[in-house]
């Protein structure tokens, strides 16, 4: 059985479990607390970072967008990378985006500085700055969204990809600490409604961690 190291609030961690269950591979689930520095899972991955996957084998794979695509490759079934190269590159591009950008610009900002301070127990106090920046930065990315599917019913064209996957793992732990401003965002809505409706999303909207309840619009599908 592979294993997958993982923290509930990573939105890479998300990302992963989005393609396991799109994939419907099994897998044994260990919460990873990577500000502990564990030698054991820093064995697994000198970077201590999640996530980890352990394939039955033995062969440990860190990185998220190197795992997902490891299972693209591996598990075609259903595919979440177009053949098309164009179409392809595409759709890494969007992917870039919301692990890059979108985590710079306001997950970070948001869930970092809201919640992940607290959980590791970090004598910094949350930056009131990033926060505000964060909140600011979030209304453009949600536009951006739902003008990408004016064009198309996912981001990347007619069928799920790599980058809804990308961008709902990201927007998942930011409706997590209920910070979306989706009323003010119907497109983004109507295609985060979609994504979440998908029975790969079912264990993310049962994430419940101690102390971090979540809203209870997070598990409603019509929100």
């Amino acid at each position: 059985m592979r294993s997958l190291y993982h923290h509930p609030l990573c939105p890479f961690s998300r990302k992963v479990r989005l393609v396991l269950a799109e994939k419907k591979l099994e897998f044994d689930e260990h919460v990873e607390r990577p500000w502990e520095c564990r030698p054991e899972f820093a064995a697994l991955n000198p970077a201590a970072e999640v996530p980890v996957l352990v394939e039955e084998g033995g062969t440990a794979l860190a990185d998220s967008t190197a795992i997902c695509e490891y299972l693209d490759e591996a598990f075609r079934e259903p595919p979440l990378l177009p053949a098309e190269p164009m179409a392809r590159a595409e759709v890494r591009r969007l992917v870039g985006w919301f692990d890059a950008k979108f985590h710079h610009e306001v997950t970070r900002g948001l869930l970092g500085e809201k919640v992940i301070k607290r959980l590791s127990q970090s004598r910094a106090e949350p930056d009131s700055r990033a926060i505000r920046a964060a909140f600011s930065a979030i209304h453009e990315h949600l536009d951006y969204i739902g003008w990408l599917t004016e064009r198309h019913s996912f981001l990347a064209g007619s069928s799920l990809s790599m980058a809804d996957i990308a961008a709902a793992a990201q927007l998942s732990c930011i409706d997590y600490i209920g910070d979306v401003p989706w009323d003010r965002h119907h497109g983004a809505k109507d295609w985060y409604a979609r994504v979440k409706s998908r029975p790969s999303f079912r264990a993310l909207l049962a994430d419940h961690l101690p102390g971090v309840p979540p809203p209870r619009h997070y598990a409603d599908l019509d929100f």
